[in-house]
């Protein structure tokens, strides 16, 4: 089931985390007000909200860690050490085991979680899944008021827009009737 007050890009979870925080307008509004919310925007995103509303503050808190990322990677700066150990300390909490699987013939060594991953961790693994990929770069909106984040994979790494049509088109508009330039 869509929900109408969510971006969701789908280019990767963590970002539509964190874009929960920002919009396509100044200010933005913070779509993860309350506990409900989260539970909302992880329906939208078809996770599990796991937990319980005392621990809202820590999902608030990660999504400060990740925005940091989110603005480094954007920016071409290294990954702040804050946000990496926010992930690591997630992904940690993990049960599972390691075992050897067969891939196209070869045997690799993978970890098999013991239970299905909450959305804290599905978001987590979403953003450590970003950076281990050197191809994926992380880019801020190009768009007037626009502060949402995507990933950029084309293969220059020109993709300005989160969204082409709603943030591409006004900047089209506005260089034909030469606003910008």
């Amino acid at each position: 089931m869509a929900d109408d007050r969510f971006t969701l890009l789908g280019d990767a979870v963590w970002l539509d985390f964190v874009n929960t925080a920002r919009a396509r307008v100044t200010p933005p509004p913070d779509l993860l007000s309350d506990f409900d919310a989260w539970r909302r925007w992880t329906a939208a995103c078809r996770l599990d909200a796991g937990g319980a509303p005392a621990g809202f503050p820590a999902i608030v808190r990660l999504r400060a860690r990740l925005t940091e990322l989110a603005e480094a990677l954007h920016a071409e700066r290294p990954a702040p050490g804050g946000s990496i150990a926010a992930i690591n300390e997630i992904l940690a909490r993990r049960p599972g085991r390691e075992q050897l699987t067969r891939v196209s013939g070869r045997w690799r060594l993978q970890f098999a979680p013991a239970q299905a991953a909450s959305g804290i961790e599905s978001i987590a693994r979403s953003a450590a899944a970003t950076l281990a990929d050197p191809l994926t770069r992380v880019r801020r909106c190009g768009g007037r008021d626009c502060s949402l984040f995507f990933t950029d994979d084309s293969p220059a790494g020109s993709r300005r827009w989160c969204d082409v049509q709603v943030c591409g088109r006004g900047a089209r508009v506005e260089r034909r009737r030469g606003i910008l330039r």
